[in-house]
């Protein structure tokens, strides 16, 4: 039991002397954002359409909106949202599991963005790291993207430093 209790205390000891390490993991998701999704973000869990009053579930590439009680997920948005512009309406990055959860108080902290025009879409971005998002104008499969814009910008997405003076976040 000793021989228990003085290991346990060696290791413990020797856990608490090694120096703290920051760990720093970086998810980039830019790939599977829809053209009509804002600039600005390397990764996405969803979007929340003050508009519509719903979400977008970017991995699974699904809208998220409320029939009845129920939250659906839906490869579109219900025709009651028909005439809604995904490319014109304000979209809100929220980082978070589950956020349409939390739907009460999105809908209050962003209803001030409820007809809100202006932000810069991917599909109009002309920042080479958004060439890899499929549909885009200068779109290119993403190794091919990487192979030509990642040497030259260090990993950081901003291409060769021609063309950007619109468009930046």
């Amino acid at each position: 039991m000793k021989k228990l209790l003085l290991v346990a205390a060696v290791t413990i000891s020797s856990l608490l002397s090694m120096p703290a390490k920051a760990q720093l993991n970086v998810n980039v998701n830019i790939g599977s954002q829809p053209l009509w999704g804002p600039t600005g973000y390397d990764h996405v869990d969803y979007y929340y359409l003050p508009d519509v009053e719903s979400y977008y579930y970017v991995p699974k590439k699904q809208f998220v909106y409320l029939n009845g009680n129920d939250w659906v997920f839906g490869n579109s948005l219900p025709s009651r949202y028909g005439n809604y512009d995904l490319y014109n309406g304000y979209k809100v990055v929220i980082n978070s599991p589950k956020p349409y959860l939390n739907f009460k108080n999105d809908k209050v902290k962003y209803g001030k963005f409820k007809g809100n025009k202006g932000q810069m879409v991917i599909r109009d971005s002309d920042d080479s790291r958004y060439y890899v998002v499929k549909g885009h104008p200068h779109g290119m499969p993403p190794g091919q993207a990487k192979k030509i814009y990642g040497k030259q910008n260090n990993g950081k997405g901003h291409g060769n430093g021609k063309g950007h003076g619109k468009g930046k976040h």
